[in-house]
């Protein structure tokens, strides 16, 4: 029972599939076969079935596989893109089965095939043989299980923080002073800091503050550029405590923020588009470049006060240009015409905030820019 409970990410990948297939009607219906197998465990067999015909706005990957095997190293997003034109459309309303727990591992070599039953369209997803393991081996395993955008994508600016909250800018423990009259500091030197409340040994990212973000709907400060200057592990505590720069990249000033090194967060989440409206705008982009492509992370101006939740798909929008018609307007002076926005690019967000959001770059049809548009996908 436990082999089938452990299914569901896989189940709702399935539904989504299904879901955005044109026309498809949104309710689905889960249905899960017997366990079969052997003694040295078990096969499952899962169907998401879903009612209407083919036609409307979502599609299906014309280039669809008939079937498909989960890769060590695939996510999420990736194998829903094998099967939808666009990945995020995921059913809103199916029945789920209520013996299955654990909703969210997909582990390679599991297979998802798309097949036609009473000419409605099915994707199967069957899970091989499980192993008998231990209750140790078992917890190894969730590490095996794909996530839902790539780890190394995002790993360097969470370990490396270049964007700080208004939040953590004004209230993170900071750097006091140094040692012996110093002015700056680098790997190897003690630094007094205050504000920490730490056990000894916990390490912590040193950013210096640098420009603010500034929302251009309001003009209220939302957030601050950031520079990672190095890493330093506490080694007293109190007021003011050491902490000892163990690398830098940068040197160490008066009234750095010191960021704890956070656990990484779930990659899990389901890719969908928000429940809400959402018309925001890009505010900053992580490697400090005028233009944004593929793979890059990029600050929004919307956030949870928004609606929005890591997994949440959107749409950049290349704003126009500007041009003078000189052929149908004033030939000497031409009359000032702004083309037409085009679609730049998808993004995901996997950290938001009150008023700001972290999102990747999925899909990138254009270069953009900071200042433009964020909406809904398909709007």
């Amino acid at each position: 029972m436990r082999s089938v409970m452990s299914r569901l990410p896989a189940l709702m990948l399935v539904a989504a599939s299904l879901a955005a297939a044109p026309g498809l009607a949104r309710e689905a219906t889960l249905v899960t076969p017997a366990l079969t197998g052997g003694p040295s465990g078990a096969s499952a067999l899962a169907v998401i079935t879903a009612s209407g015909q083919l036609g409307g706005t979502a599609a299906l990957n014309p280039r669809h596989p008939e079937r498909y095997v989960v890769q060590r190293g695939d996510t999420l997003w990736d194998i829903a893109s094998r099967f939808l034109r666009d990945p995020w459309v995921w059913p809103e309303i199916w029945q789920v089965n209520p013996q299955i727990a654990n909703p969210h591992l997909i582990y390679p070599g599991d297979v998802i095939s798309l097949v036609y039953i009473d000419g409605e369209p099915r994707l199967i997803l069957e899970r091989g043989r499980v192993e008998r393991r231990s209750p140790e081996v078992r917890e190894q395993r969730l590490d095996d299980a794909i996530t839902t955008i790539p780890f190394d994508a995002i790993r360097a600016f969470l370990s490396r923080p270049s964007v700080l909250t208004r939040d953590q800018a004004e209230n993170l423990p900071y750097v006091l002073t140094f040692r012996e009259g110093k002015l700056m500091a680098a790997a190897g030197d003690d630094v007094y800091v205050r504000g920490v409340d730490a056990a000894t040994g916990e390490f912590f990212s040193v950013v210096n503050v640098g420009d603010p973000l500034v929302d251009p709907d309001d003009g209220a400060v939302v957030g601050y550029q950031g520079t990672y200057t190095g890493r330093g592990r506490l080694r007293r505590g109190g007021d003011p405590a050491t902490l000892v720069l163990t690398d830098s990249e940068r040197e160490t000033l008066r009234g750095d923020r010191l960021l704890p090194e956070a656990r990484m967060p779930s990659l899990n989440f389901l890719p969908r588009a928000p429940e809400r409206a959402v018309d925001g705008r890009v505010i900053a982009v992580t490697e400090g470049l005028s233009l944004i492509g593929p793979w890059m992370v990029v600050v929004i101006n919307r956030g949870e006060r928004d609606g929005l939740e890591p997994g949440h798909v959107l749409q950049v929008h290349q704003a126009g240009a500007e041009v003078r018609d000189t052929i149908g307007g004033s030939r000497l002076f031409g009359e000032k015409v702004t083309l037409p926005e085009e679609l730049a690019a998808t993004i995901m967000v996997f950290r938001s905030f009150d008023r700001i959001s972290y999102a990747l770059v999925m899909q990138s049809v254009n270069e953009f820019r900071v200042l433009d548009t964020v909406r809904n996908p398909g709007t």
